[in-house]
Protein backbone atom coordinates (compact mmCIF):
# COMPACT_ATOMS: atom_id res chain seq x y z
CA UNK A 1 0.00 0.00 0.00
CA UNK A 2 1.12 3.33 -0.77
CA UNK A 3 0.41 6.05 2.18
CA UNK A 4 3.42 8.19 1.17
CA UNK A 5 3.57 9.93 -2.59
CA UNK A 6 6.32 11.77 -4.48
CA UNK A 7 4.85 13.78 -7.21
CA UNK A 8 7.13 15.65 -9.62
CA UNK A 9 6.91 16.55 -13.46
CA UNK A 10 7.63 19.07 -16.25
CA UNK A 11 8.28 22.50 -15.55
CA UNK A 12 6.01 24.86 -17.44
CA UNK A 13 8.21 25.92 -19.76
CA UNK A 14 9.01 22.55 -21.00
CA UNK A 15 5.32 21.73 -21.17
CA UNK A 16 5.34 24.93 -23.11
CA UNK A 17 3.48 27.11 -20.40
CA UNK A 18 4.72 30.29 -19.72
CA UNK A 19 1.31 31.86 -17.91
CA UNK A 20 -0.04 31.18 -15.08
CA UNK A 21 -3.33 31.75 -17.04
CA UNK A 22 -2.76 28.92 -19.68
CA UNK A 23 -6.00 26.78 -19.97
CA UNK A 24 -3.92 24.15 -20.42
CA UNK A 25 -2.63 24.03 -16.67
CA UNK A 26 -6.48 22.64 -16.58
CA UNK A 27 -5.70 19.69 -18.34
CA UNK A 28 -2.75 18.84 -16.25
CA UNK A 29 -4.51 19.93 -12.65
CA UNK A 30 -7.06 17.12 -13.85
CA UNK A 31 -5.03 14.47 -14.82
CA UNK A 32 -2.96 15.32 -11.86
CA UNK A 33 -6.36 15.02 -9.43
CA UNK A 34 -7.65 11.90 -11.24
CA UNK A 35 -3.99 9.33 -10.49
CA UNK A 36 -4.54 10.79 -6.97
CA UNK A 37 -7.90 10.10 -6.19
CA UNK A 38 -7.23 6.41 -7.24
CA UNK A 39 -4.00 6.55 -5.18
CA UNK A 40 -6.38 8.07 -2.09
CA UNK A 41 -8.97 5.35 -1.87
CA UNK A 42 -6.22 3.02 -1.74
CA UNK A 43 -5.16 4.77 1.78
CA UNK A 44 -2.72 7.03 0.13
CA UNK A 45 -2.29 9.60 3.01
CA UNK A 46 0.71 12.37 2.32
CA UNK A 47 1.47 13.55 -1.04
CA UNK A 48 4.91 14.72 -0.96
CA UNK A 49 6.66 17.81 -3.33
CA UNK A 50 9.69 19.54 -3.14
CA UNK A 51 8.04 23.15 -4.62
CA UNK A 52 9.00 23.14 -8.11
CA UNK A 53 6.98 25.11 -10.21
CA UNK A 54 4.48 23.47 -12.63
CA UNK A 55 3.34 20.09 -11.92
CA UNK A 56 4.80 20.20 -8.12
CA UNK A 57 2.85 23.56 -6.97
CA UNK A 58 0.33 22.43 -9.36
CA UNK A 59 -0.27 19.20 -7.52
CA UNK A 60 -0.37 21.14 -3.78
CA UNK A 61 -3.16 23.07 -5.55
CA UNK A 62 -5.49 19.86 -6.35
CA UNK A 63 -4.56 18.30 -3.07
CA UNK A 64 -6.13 21.36 -1.25
CA UNK A 65 -9.34 21.01 -3.19
CA UNK A 66 -9.57 17.20 -2.39
CA UNK A 67 -8.87 18.26 1.08
CA UNK A 68 -12.54 18.76 1.22
CA UNK A 69 -13.36 15.54 0.48
CA UNK A 70 -10.87 12.88 1.42
CA UNK A 71 -8.61 12.72 4.34
CA UNK A 72 -5.42 13.21 2.82
CA UNK A 73 -2.46 15.62 3.45
CA UNK A 74 0.58 17.47 1.46
CA UNK A 75 3.94 18.33 2.47
CA UNK A 76 6.77 20.98 0.92
CA UNK A 77 10.09 19.67 1.35
CA UNK A 78 12.65 22.11 -0.69
CA UNK A 79 15.65 21.27 -1.15
CA UNK A 80 17.12 24.87 0.77
CA UNK A 81 15.84 27.87 1.68
CA UNK A 82 13.91 30.54 -0.78
CA UNK A 83 13.67 27.61 -3.64
CA UNK A 84 11.77 30.60 -5.65
CA UNK A 85 13.97 33.78 -5.41
CA UNK A 86 14.74 33.68 -8.96
CA UNK A 87 11.53 32.91 -10.45
CA UNK A 88 9.14 35.46 -11.80
CA UNK A 89 7.10 37.42 -9.14
CA UNK A 90 3.43 35.69 -9.73
CA UNK A 91 5.31 32.49 -9.28
CA UNK A 92 7.01 33.34 -6.03
CA UNK A 93 3.58 34.90 -4.33
CA UNK A 94 2.00 31.76 -5.48
CA UNK A 95 4.74 29.81 -3.60
CA UNK A 96 4.91 31.82 -0.37
CA UNK A 97 1.23 31.23 -0.08
CA UNK A 98 1.25 27.58 -0.61
CA UNK A 99 4.51 27.25 1.77
CA UNK A 100 1.75 28.69 4.36
CA UNK A 101 -0.86 26.51 2.97
CA UNK A 102 0.37 22.72 3.31
CA UNK A 103 0.07 20.40 5.88
CA UNK A 104 3.85 20.72 6.47
CA UNK A 105 6.37 22.54 4.81
CA UNK A 106 11.00 22.22 5.65
CA UNK A 107 13.55 22.83 3.40
CA UNK A 108 15.99 20.09 3.82
CA UNK A 109 18.59 22.61 4.15
CA UNK A 110 19.07 25.90 5.82
CA UNK A 111 20.17 28.95 3.80
CA UNK A 112 20.40 28.98 0.01
CA UNK A 113 21.45 27.40 -2.46
CA UNK A 114 24.94 26.12 -2.56
CA UNK A 115 25.22 23.18 -5.13
CA UNK A 116 24.02 20.50 -7.23
CA UNK A 117 24.43 17.89 -4.34
CA UNK A 118 21.41 19.64 -2.16
CA UNK A 119 19.37 18.35 -5.12
CA UNK A 120 20.59 14.80 -5.55
CA UNK A 121 20.58 14.36 -1.32
CA UNK A 122 16.85 15.94 -1.95
CA UNK A 123 16.36 13.23 -4.51
CA UNK A 124 17.58 10.61 -2.23
CA UNK A 125 15.51 11.88 0.72
CA UNK A 126 12.38 11.56 -1.27
CA UNK A 127 13.08 8.23 -2.19
CA UNK A 128 13.88 7.38 1.40
CA UNK A 129 10.94 9.07 2.64
CA UNK A 130 8.18 8.21 0.25
CA UNK A 131 6.61 4.42 -1.17
CA UNK A 132 6.15 5.54 -5.12
CA UNK A 133 6.77 8.46 -7.24
CA UNK A 134 4.08 10.07 -9.34
CA UNK A 135 5.68 11.81 -12.61
CA UNK A 136 4.45 13.71 -15.38
CA UNK A 137 7.07 13.75 -17.84
CA UNK A 138 7.79 11.43 -21.17
CA UNK A 139 10.07 9.20 -21.36
CA UNK A 140 11.29 10.23 -24.59
CA UNK A 141 11.91 13.73 -23.14
CA UNK A 142 11.76 13.76 -19.54
CA UNK A 143 12.69 17.24 -18.95
CA UNK A 144 13.78 18.26 -15.45
CA UNK A 145 12.16 15.28 -13.64
CA UNK A 146 14.82 12.90 -15.74
CA UNK A 147 17.30 13.61 -13.12
CA UNK A 148 14.94 12.70 -10.00
CA UNK A 149 13.30 9.31 -12.53
CA UNK A 150 17.16 7.89 -13.17
CA UNK A 151 17.48 7.29 -9.66
CA UNK A 152 14.28 6.40 -8.51
CA UNK A 153 14.23 3.90 -11.61
CA UNK A 154 17.09 1.83 -10.04
CA UNK A 155 15.97 1.53 -6.43
CA UNK A 156 14.95 -1.49 -4.86
CA UNK A 157 11.00 -1.51 -4.05
CA UNK A 158 10.14 2.07 -5.06
CA UNK A 159 7.60 2.08 -7.70
CA UNK A 160 7.17 4.90 -10.50
CA UNK A 161 3.84 6.13 -11.71
CA UNK A 162 3.58 8.22 -14.59
CA UNK A 163 1.01 10.75 -15.89
CA UNK A 164 1.88 10.34 -19.78
CA UNK A 165 0.73 12.56 -22.79
CA UNK A 166 -1.33 10.08 -23.43
CA UNK A 167 -3.36 10.13 -20.20
CA UNK A 168 -3.46 14.35 -20.85
CA UNK A 169 -4.99 13.54 -24.00
CA UNK A 170 -7.94 11.77 -22.37
CA UNK A 171 -8.29 14.65 -20.31
CA UNK A 172 -8.84 16.70 -22.78
CA UNK A 173 -11.03 14.62 -24.36
CA UNK A 174 -13.07 14.15 -21.67
CA UNK A 175 -13.29 17.54 -20.47
CA UNK A 176 -14.49 18.83 -24.58
CA UNK A 177 -17.21 16.34 -24.27
CA UNK A 178 -18.64 17.45 -20.89
CA UNK A 179 -19.18 20.87 -22.67
CA UNK A 180 -22.48 21.03 -24.12
CA UNK A 181 -21.34 23.47 -27.24
CA UNK A 182 -19.12 20.29 -28.27
CA UNK A 183 -21.99 18.08 -29.40
CA UNK A 184 -23.45 21.18 -31.18
CA UNK A 185 -21.82 20.58 -34.11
Amino acid sequence: MIKNLFVSGCKPMELGIFKETDHRIDFVKKAIERRLIAFIEEGLEWVIISGQMGVELWTAEVVLELKEEYDVRIAMIPPFENQAGRWPESLQVKYEELSFTVDYYEPLYQGEYRGPFQFRNRDAWLIQKTDACLLLMDEESPGSVGYFYNTAKDKANYSVYFITPFDIDDVVRDMEMQDPKYWDN
